[in-house]
C-alpha cells in the first residue's frame, strides 16, 4: 500500500512540474510582449492629448461656434465598444471590463465588441453586436481604429446611434489596471471657450467648424488607438502576474508533496524493517 501511494505522490509531483513549466514559459512570453506594448501605450498618449487640445482651441476660436458632435442625437441608441482580450489566463482582466459594460448599458445600447472574449461575453447575454469583425484584438490596426471611428462619426451624424462609449483598461502600473469608461460622442470639451477673457479670434480656411468636424473622426480613431495600446499592455501584465502567481503556487505545491513523497518513503522502509525484525525473532 505504502508503494502505492509512494507512486502516486511523485506522479502528482511529475504533473505539477509540467505544470510550472507551461505557467513559467507563459509569465515570460508575457513579460517580452508587455515590453513593447507598454512602450506603444507610453507613445499613443501624446498624440491624441495634443489633437484633442487642438480642437479645443478650434471650439475657442469663436463665440457662435456649434457643432453637431456636440450634441446628442436622438432617435437611436446608444454604442458600447468593449475591448477585452482573445484568451484567458490573466488574471481578472477581461471579467473586470466586461462586467464593468454591460453593468452601465441600458436595454437599447448595442455593442462593438473588440477581441473573442468580449464577442462570446455578450453573444451569451443577447445584446445586439454591430458587428463581429473585430473577433481578434490582436490583429486590428491602426487603420481598424480609423476605420470604425469613420463609421461610428457617420453614425451618429445620421442619428443612429445617440452616443459612443468606450470600456477599456487604462495601464496604471504593472499591478495595476483599471477598467474604465470613456464617453466618445457627444463630444465634451473644455469650458475654456465659454470665458470671453480666454477668446481668440482664428480665422479658419473654411471655417472652424468644418475644420473641427474633419478632425473629429481622426482624432476618435486616436482614441480607440489608445485605449488599444492600453488594453494589449494591461492584459500583458495581467496575464504575467497571474502566471507568476500560478508558478510560485506550483513550486509551493511540488514542495509539499515532496515532503509527502519522503514521509511515504521513509514510513515504507521503517515498517519493512519491522517487518524483517519480527520474522527474524519468530
Amino acid at each position: 500500500m505504502a508503494g502505492v501511494s509512494t507512486k502516486a505522490i511523485k506522479t502528482r509531483i511529475k504533473s505539477m512540474a509540467s505544470t510550472r513549466q507551461i505557467t513559467k514559459a507563459m509569465e515570460l512570453v508575457a513579460s517580452s510582449k508587455l515590453r513593447s506594448a507598454q512602450a506603444r501605450a507610453v507613445a499613443s498618449r501624446p498624440y491624441f492629448t495634443a489633437l484633442y487640445e487642438a480642437m479645443n482651441e478650434i471650439a475657442d476660436s469663436s463665440r457662435t461656434f456649434d457643432s453637431p458632435y456636440l450634441r446628442e442625437r436622438s432617435g437611436g441608441g446608444p454604442v458600447y465598444i468593449v475591448i477585452a482580450g482573445d484568451r484567458g489566463l490573466a488574471g481578472g482582466y477581461n471579467n473586470n471590463v466586461l462586467k464593468m459594460a454591460y453593468a452601465q448599458m441600458g436595454p437599447d445600447a448595442t455593442v462593438l465588441p473588440i477581441g473573442k472574449k468580449a464577442v462570446e461575453f455578450f453573444h451569451r447575454r443577447g445584446n445586439p453586436i454591430l458587428t463581429e469583425d473585430y473577433r481578434e484584438a490582436s490583429s486590428v490596426s491602426i487603420g481598424d481604429c480609423y476605420t470604425i471611428a469613420r463609421m461610428l462619426a457617420d453614425g451618429f451624424l445620421a442619428g443612429t446611434y445617440s452616443s459612443v462609449v468606450l470600456a477599456y483598461t487604462n495601464f496604471a502600473s504593472m499591478l495595476a489596471q483599471t477598467p474604465a469608461a470613456l464617453p466618445l460622442l457627444p463630444l465634451k470639451m473644455s469650458a475654456q471657450k465659454l470665458d470671453s477673457a480666454h477668446h481668440c479670434d482664428i480665422l479658419y480656411e473654411g471655417g472652424s467648424e468644418t475644420v473641427f468636424n474633419a478632425i473629429v473622426p481622426e482624432y476618435l480613431g486616436g482614441v480607440l488607438y489608445g485605449a488599444m495600446c492600453e488594453s494589449t499592455a494591461s492584459e500583458q501584465a495581467a496575464r504575467r502576474t497571474a502566471m507568476d502567481a500560478a508558478s510560485k503556487n506550483a513550486d509551493e505545491i511540488i514542495e509539499t508533496l515532496n515532503l509527502q513523497y519522503n514521509r511515504a518513503r521513509q514510513g515504507a522502509i521503517t515498517q519493512e524493517i519491522t517487518e524483517i525484525v519480527a520474522g527474524s525473532e519468530s
